[in-house]
């Protein structure tokens, strides 16, 4: 994670607007449909909006491929079966049905044949075949009950042959669709202009003459019905709601409501087609076939309604297509004007800006995070608004689903691409500059202030790491330099990964010497108790490479480290030209001192009592001694450091106890008393030897009566 800066949030802000504006663009207007054809598929998957067929106010006679196969249907011309439609059109009437709308259109009638048929045309000797058809039409549509259907066009129009529209009193409304530039079928026109005079479209009709309402322009300039202003993001249209993907409008076989005709069941009618809207259209598997909202989650022609007179064909269950019959497009927009339950969707400005701040807050996320990152939140956000977004689909609320997840896509590659180009492009420079001089946390605090290293330094309390090999000079003359480079590295890099491991910054290498702090420059509360743990550490490793690496096999290498606590001075230390990320103070004199220290005592490790006090009671110490190092007055305690707290052995703990013992004898001037304290763990305790040794000689030659038990090294 990276923190932005101005300049970030300006970028963002510019990205969001290039990618809101890219993908809301008219060139890109199939995303919004394709955002209605994923939510419909999203609905009908997870919601399972399946409502009950029988509760439709709109239902389907369907001229199916049953009606083509059925007698008296089977194998003749359409133009034949007026008669039997006629029949059928009047049980419906009969039963109840508020009015019924024509999805097939008889452009010609047998009786206008001009093919020769003896020594006149068929036309001529078909005179009166369509009489009873023409009267049934004109009985409904004086009722007020049926409205023929026609295709408007500039080219070629389809409109029924004029006896038909005579029988209606012209009563023919527009079948034609919206068709968005995909070819998909996701709105309905609500009017034509003809003759300059706005008519309602087939769908407005049905729904206006079902409900008793006319059309009427709102005060807003939407069409309203019944006092339903229909929501139009398409101006003059309505955004079709395919709520139960078709399975919730009931489809009445044609040729079994005919053999129920001949059957005179007219309670079948009325139970099948009271207060209905009925639609008149063909269901066929090749013909008339649409592409809707539906085609990603697949929809269905109809349900099945119940059966008057035939047994219902055997057939494979009924399987989704990505198209459906035209008339369910006609059937749905009825229904959904009926039930006040057309789609809203924001017009153009509302998915701007919605498209705009989601693309933002991404863009946003892409400045802070990795580009795997911002994906992960592109990933949950896309989740979590399309959650919302099909939540408010329930409710015939169509939120831009497409728009926003591609344009916040997008802006991910283009603030990736400005990172790389312009943001990123002096973080990269650093970290591959200093990636081998600094500490990381070095690099990342230059990197997080924008600013190039300077000279400057602050105070801080840290705890100061010197180590050396003892007696390295005279094993690396033995050694060609391939040699003593593959030791150092091993031995060096093993010593650094402990260091830094614990939070420990290793500010340089001197020959074989290490020279590291603790608490600068990551804050680090603890760094003393860090320090002496890495000491610890790094005493143990050695240890193990002397047993177990080729490289160190016959020298037996060790090592001396001594450690202090207190204020010092770190920062960029040098000259303008060139300087070090480095320490000074007396803390770090006095920490190369105690290493030092350490061959007086044949300890290895060595701290001082401000270390000791620092840690609290993390381990186990003993203390050596009350010495003055080389340059400094004052005297200091010194401790070893055996191991962590509990940790340390039975002989540790023995040891460090009987050294206290002598050490107390020393200090109240008891020497006798302190040789034979000293002198019962020498053979095992290089410090107990010299405390005996000097035990000894002061026995023989007592110290003067202002004597202080302070050991004053001479040396470094």
């Amino acid at each position: 994670m990276r923190r932005i800066g101005g300049r970030d949030i300006v970028a963002a802000i510019l990205i969001a607007l290039l990618a809101g504006a890219i993908f809301t663009s008219p060139p890109l207007q199939v995303l919004q449909g394709l955002s209605l054809d994923i939510l419909t598929a999203l609905r009908g998957k997870l919601i399972a909006d399946r409502r009950d067929p029988a509760n439709s106010p709109v239902v389907v006679v369907a001229i199916d491929g049953e009606t083509y196969e059925t007698p008296p249907f089977k194998g003749s011309p359409t133009q034949t079966w007026t008669r039997e439609i006629g029949r059928v059109l009047g049980s419906i009437t009969e039963g109840g049905a508020r009015v019924i709308g024509f999805d097939v259109i008889f452009k010609n009638s047998i009786e206008q044949s001009e093919i020769p048929f003896g020594d006149t045309a068929l036309g001529g000797r078909m005179k009166g075949f369509d009489r009873d058809y023409l009267i049934a039409l004109r009985q409904i549509s004086d009722s007020g009950k049926l409205v023929l259907g026609e295709i408007l066009s500039n080219d070629h129009p389809e409109v029924p042959y004029r006896a038909q529209q005579v029988a209606v009193r012209n009563t023919v409304r527009a079948l034609n669709v919206h068709t968005d530039h995909d070819d998909v079928i996701r709105r309905m026109p609500l009017s034509f202009a003809i003759e300059g005079r706005p008519v309602p479209a087939m769908a407005v009709e049905l729904a206006a003459r079902a409900t008793g309402a006319k059309p009427a322009i709102a005060p807003s300039g939407a069409t309203d019905l019944s006092g339903y202003a229909i929501p139009s993001a398409v101006p003059n249209t309505m955004t079709l709601n395919f709520r139960g993907l078709g399975r919730d409008i009931p489809t009445f076989s044609f040729v079994d409501l005919r053999a129920c005709v001949e059957k005179s069941d007219r309670d079948f009618f009325r139970r099948a087609f009271d207060g209905k809207v009925v639609l008149l259209g063909t269901v066929l598997n090749f013909e008339d076939r649409k592409l809707t909202s539906m085609r990603l989650s697949g929809g269905h022609d109809g349900t099945p309604a119940p059966r008057c007179a035939l047994p219902a064909p055997a057939s494979t269950p009924q399987k989704s297509r990505s198209d459906v019959a035209g008339v369910f497009v006609h059937a749905t927009a009825v229904r959904n004007l009926m039930e006040h339950d057309a789609v809203t969707e924001l017009g153009f400005p509302m998915r701007a800006v919605l498209t705009i701040a989601f693309a933002a807050i991404i863009a946003s996320a892409a400045s802070i995070f990795v580009p795997t990152g911002a994906l992960a939140v592109w990933l949950v956000l896309t989740v979590v608004y399309t959650a919302v977004a099909v939540a408010a689909f329930v409710h015939a609320q169509a939120l831009p689903l497409t728009e926003p997840a591609l344009a916040s896509l997008a802006a991910i590659g283009m603030m990736v691409g400005y990172r790389f180009v312009l943001a990123d492009r002096d973080e990269r420079f650093l970290r591959k500059s200093f990636a081998l001089y600094l500490a990381p946390e070095v690099i990342e605090t230059m990197v997080a202030s924008g600013k190039m290293p300077a000279l400057g330094g602050e105070m801080r309390n840290v705890t100061m790491f010197f180590s050396d090999l003892r007696g390295f000079s005279s094993i690396a003359e033995t050694m060609t330099p391939g040699e003593l480079v593959t030791l150092m590295n091993e031995y060096l890099s093993a010593m650094t990964d402990i260091i830094e491991s614990h939070g420990g910054y290793v500010d340089k290498y001197i020959g074989d010497s290490i020279v590291a702090m603790f608490g600068a420059p990551a804050d680090d509360p603890a760094h003393a108790t860090n320090a002496v743990r890495a000491a610890l550490k790094c005493h143990d490793k050695l240890a193990e490479l002397n047993a177990d690496n080729p490289a160190f096999a016959g020298h037996g290498l060790s090592h001396r480290i001594g450690l202090n606590s207190g204020e010092a001075v770190v920062g960029n230390i040098g000259s303008r030209r060139r300087f070090n990320y480095t320490v000074m103070s007396d803390t770090v004199n006095v920490a190369s001192r105690l290493e030092g220290a350490n061959k007086y005592y044949g300890t290895a490790i060595m701290a001082s009592e401000t270390t000791m006090a620092q840690t609290g009671d993390a381990f186990a110490w003993r203390e050596l001694d009350a010495i003055r190092v080389l340059g400094r007055g004052e005297a200091i305690k010194v401790f070893e450091p055996l191991a962590e707290k509990g940790a340390e052995s039975d002989r540790q703990a023995k040891l460090a106890a009987a050294y206290a013992d002598g050490l107390a004898c020393w200090r109240s001037r008891e020497f006798a008393k302190a040789a034979d304290a000293f002198g019962r763990i020498s053979e095992s305790d290089p410090a107990s030897a010299l405390f005996a040794k000097r035990a000894q000689a002061f026995i023989a030659n007592p110290p003067p009566t202002d004597w202080t038990p302070v050991n004053i090294l001479e040396g470094k």
